[in-house]
């Protein structure tokens, strides 16, 4: 199971990260399916309530993504020292607090979707759908958040060939059920909703036979061979939930952020948030192919860390970068000349594309804004440096709440503009934290050499 040994090469990093960089991009492609499937109905309220639906979705499910990028850098760090009990350990572990975080989402969906609502601009006919797709999606939340655990654990352990297999079995499945249930059935909002909860289980089930099977001999052999005291020691869930607590609260700001970017379009009107929901599919399918070299970097710095070896740190740093910068640039190009075709495809509104095309070249620049932050994600998570992601996350985002609330007289210009700026507050913040990361290293490279260093011969 352990991948301390895989070599750090451009050739090596390029094997471990192109699974995940297909699994990834059919996430948004998934999105741009459910946006066209309610776009090509020609109702722009149907498709401005999916995206207000989905941002109060991502904002409650996402507020636990702990389970994924908490995971990765615990897995890999316990891979790289050959801890293989520790390693099947922090499956159960996490698998088990995602099915009870999952479950009293379920049960709170009421007043969770009461509040979320009540936060959240929007018309009465968007607020309808949005209702409608939301109450569906609450009712996939344990398998949604025991996916991510899933995901997490086969990151760390650099299986990504595994998470993407998972990966494309839920998205076939969501496509699937929502063309099904929209087109075919005329369900709407609520279609796409069922759709994506019924996808949410087919991938929870497979997902188990993935991680019984890279662990070996299937998920009961798992529960058998890890103790119940193993799984509940107190030193080891002290730190998944000191290191999970950090993540929470710098992914409940960055959704915030989002949550924000997504209701100042919504105060403008159903066509700007419908447009700005349409250019979101492009950002949203760039982050997630860029983070296929980001969640490399989780495993190689967990790796890394795990052996104690700086140089294998900053050797997987660097190459994950490399290729990060250069897959932004081809996005950005990508979308400047594609993004007018695209967009025709995804809605029939006439409104709504000549609002998003008036954007595109704003949301083309931000694979190339947003690379840097997406990598210092990528290096911090796997270096479980949570204290670090979160101050930087909750600074990024008052900053980028103070130049909106600036840019405000702007229109939708201005919340474009504060949109982009964002990546770069996000990049920055998290700069700031990186020569005491490399001294901490060092220090642990230089602990672990001595440690591992023969004892001097008595005389």
């Amino acid at each position: 199971m352990n991948t301390a040994a895989r070599p750090l090469t451009r050739a090596s990093i390029f094997a471990q990260a192109w699974p995940i960089m297909l699994g990834q991009a059919s996430i948004p492609l998934v999105g741009v399916v459910d946006a066209t499937v309610i776009g090509r109905t020609g109702d722009a309220a149907a498709l401005a309530g999916v995206a207000l639906g989905a941002t109060i979705i991502t904002l409650m499910f996402w507020s636990f993504g702990f389970l994924r990028m908490g995971m990765t850098g615990l897995t890999s760090q316990a891979d790289g020292s050959g801890d293989r009990q520790e390693v099947e350990a922090l499956l159960l572990r996490s698998l088990a607090i995602g099915g009870a975080i999952g479950l009293v989402l379920t049960l709170l969906q009421q007043p969770l979707s009461a509040l979320a609502f009540a936060v959240l601009a929007g018309g009465e006919t968007v607020t309808a759908e949005a209702s409608a797709y939301v109450s569906a999606r609450f009712f996939g939340a344990p398998a949604a958040l025991c996916v991510f655990a899933i995901n997490g654990w086969l990151l760390g352990l650099g299986r990504t060939r595994e998470a993407l297999v998972l990966q494309v079995v839920m998205n076939i499945a969501n496509v699937a059920l929502d063309i099904w249930l929209v087109w075919g059935l005329g369900y709407g909002a609520l279609g796409v909703g069922i759709g994506t909860a019924g996808a949410e289980w087919i991938a929870l089930v497979t997902g188990l036979l993935v991680a019984g099977r890279v662990a070996g001999g299937g998920m009961l052999a798992v529960l058998r061979r890890v103790p119940r005291a193993a799984v509940t020691e107190r030193a080891a869930l002290a730190r998944l939930f000191a290191v999970n607590r950090d993540i929470m609260i710098r992914t409940l700001a960055l959704l915030f952020m989002f949550t924000w970017y997504a209701n100042a379009g919504a105060r403008l009107g159903a066509r700007e948030l419908a447009a700005n929901h349409v250019l979101l599919q492009f950002i949203n399918l760039a982050a997630f192919i860029l983070d296929a070299f980001a969640f490399t970097a989780e495993s190689r710095v967990g790796n890394a860390i795990g052996a104690g070896s700086k140089r294998q740190f900053l050797r997987g740093a660097r190459l994950a970068t490399e290729f990060s910068f250069l897959s932004g640039l081809a996005l950005c190009l990508l979308f400047l000349f594609a993004g007018e075709s695209v967009i025709g495809l995804i809605t029939t509104d006439p409104g709504v594309r000549a609002e998003a095309m008036r954007f595109l070249p704003l949301a083309a620049l931000i694979p190339l804004l947003g690379m840097p932050s997406w990598m210092l994600d990528g290096i911090f998570i796997g270096a479980t440096r949570g204290k670090a992601l979160r101050n930087a996350g909750v600074v990024a985002t008052v900053l980028y709440i103070a130049l909106d609330l600036a840019l405000r007289p702007q229109g939708n210009l201005g919340v474009w503009l504060a949109f982009c700026a964002s990546y770069v507050l996000r990049a920055g913040a998290l700069a700031c934290y990186l020569p005491a990361l490399l001294r901490d290293i060092e220090e642990r490279a230089v602990a672990k050499h001595l440690d591992d260093a023969p004892a001097d011969k008595a005389e």
